[in-house]
């Protein structure tokens, strides 16, 4: 069997074994390195002698630090390194990056829906939203009734959907971090797919009141109901009061038509969850490399996760376009570090089990293989928890690293569509955008076949190049924007609830 290793940077010190199945002990990796054991696919191997003590270098930077002495042609796993310390943030270089004028990307349009505000959306639906958790199942059982025969009577609606949380009642509405999830609620509302038709539904008592949710402009008696204030025909009249509310709403989205728009209205979030050592050799790259492609189209690409990016954010700093952005970037991490503090926790609790089998050993391999979805342009803006996107191009804005949480706060900050890689594999899925999956391995690809759009593992594998697959991806973007083509979520009807991000005390 030949040896297929993978080497990022010449710095490196390790690499990761790329065969299917891993390779046997014995195997010869190059001219003077031959394996002691059996390394699994994805794991990483020590391509010199390392002593105790020394550094292990991946992507050319620090991913830990050896506990003990580790022999060339070993395994190198989380159980062989010690994690080091993060990056000070206040040592931090900040927008010294000099970017070469890229050559904008003119031409490119996409099919979508225009809305009053100005957004554009890659769908249209109806969105079924509640102010607490009490009448979560009215909404839901109101939104089968609907897609069970009324919505074929609107046939350019795409789908309804309930928007449901946790949050509205026994909750210190007036505590300072309580601005994250009213925030996050509040902005999913005016997701440019719901094309500002809202239903919101409320029980009465509750702390957060319905028409809090409701954008501005939109706060009309025709888009909000108390169920409390129903006094008489019991489950039923809720229901068919329920129903013809939405059936109005329905009749006007139905209206609603695609049009052309140039890519500078698409708004797009990039995320990652099931990761493993590949994400940061193939899809991610390939991501970073889409991403590029829509800035230069003038389009706006959010990347979020701010546990996977506090170990790399020496290397985003300098990206800042202005030095406010640059400052923006280190508040965020100190914002968290203070919330992990207060959880007495801290960044080692993440990566996963899961991710470990992948091959990775810990957050810093995990951070340095996130970022690489962004790609290399500049970052011109720096978003809070749940905030609303303000400018075109590349942005970061502010969540966890839970792909649900992270999902929910991206719908809060404006995305109409969302790319999502993944090396280990998930069914995630989000009803109200289309969520494009792309695989790190082809073994998954192929695995998943019909839960996977586009297969990034072909770049480890040599039969294709980050470019190549960056641009397929650029274009799968721009045909799934303009309902041209369904991913494989939407065809199965697969979208998890939406987790909305509450650091603030619960009553």
């Amino acid at each position: 069997m030949a040896a297929i290793i993978i080497k990022i940077h010449p710095a490196d010190n390790v690499a990761i074994v790329a065969n299917d199945g891993g390779l046997p002990a014995g195997t010869e990796i190059d001219d003077s390195t031959r394996l002691g054991e059996h390394i699994p696919q994805g794991h990483k191997v020590s391509l010199v002698d390392i002593a105790r003590g020394a550094e292990i270098i991946r992507y050319g930077e620090r991913i830990g630090v050896a506990a003990v002495f580790i022999a060339r042609g070993s395994l190198v796993d989380e159980r062989l390194l010690d994690l080091p310390e993060p990056p000070a943030l206040h040592e931090l270089p900040i927008a010294t990056r000099t970017f070469s004028r890229c050559s904008s990307l003119e031409g490119f349009s996409f099919e979508g829906y225009r809305n009053q505000d100005g957004s554009v959306g890659t769908k249209n639906v109806l969105a079924i939203m509640t102010s607490v958790q009490c009448v979560a199942g009215i909404a839901e059982y109101v939104v089968r009734r609907i897609k069970d025969g009324i919505l074929r009577k609107y046939p350019h609606v795409d789908d309804v959907v309930s928007i449901t949380h946790a949050y509205g009642c026994g909750v210190a509405i007036q505590a300072p971090d309580a601005a994250i999830p009213i925030r996050t609620l509040q902005n999913i509302a005016r997701n440019p797919n719901f094309g500002g038709e809202v239903l919101v539904l409320g029980l009465g008592c509750e702390k957060l009141e319905p028409q809090q949710l409701l954008p501005e402009g939109h706060c009309r008696e025709d888009s909000m109901l108390r169920l409390q204030d129903v006094h008489q025909g019991g489950f039923q009249e809720m229901v068919k009061r329920v129903t013809a509310m939405a059936e109005e709403k329905l009749a006007r989205l139905n209206r609603r038509r695609r049009e052309s728009c140039p890519l500078s209205d698409l708004v797009i979030g990039v995320q990652c969850g099931g990761s493993d050592s590949f994400s940061g050799v193939t899809a991610n790259p390939a991501v970073g490399y889409a991403a590029d492609m829509i800035v230069r189209a003038g389009g706006t690409v959010m990347f979020s996760e701010v546990t996977e990016v506090r170990d790399a954010i020496h290397l985003l700093t300098p990206r800042a376009a202005d030095e406010e952005v640059g400052r923006a970037l280190i508040r965020e991490m100190e914002w968290y570090d203070t919330y992990l503090e207060s959880g007495r926790t801290d960044r080692s609790a993440n990566p996963t089990p899961g991710n470990k089998l992948g091959g990775l050993s810990n957050v810093v391999e995990k951070a340095l293989g996130s970022i690489i979805k962004s790609g290399s342009s500049p970052i011109v803006d720096v978003l809070s928890h749940g905030e609303r996107v303000r400018k075109k191009g590349l942005v970061f804005a502010a969540t966890p690293a839970s792909d649900f949480i992270c999902g929910t706060q991206q719908l809060a900050s404006g995305m109409a569509l969302q790319v999502f890689t993944t090396g280990r594999g998930t069914p995630y899925g989000l009803a109200m955008v289309p969520v494009i999956k792309v695989s790190s391995r082809t073994s998954l690809s192929n695995q998943w076949f019909d839960l996977i759009d586009l297969d990034a593992g072909r770049i480890a594998s040599g039969e294709a190049q980050i470019g190549a697959v960056g641009e397929e991806l650029f274009r799968m973007i721009i045909e799934v924007a303009s309902g041209r083509r369904k991913t494989a979520a939407d065809r199965l009807g697969l979208g998890n609830d939406l987790a909305v991000f509450n650091p603030a005390p619960v009553t």
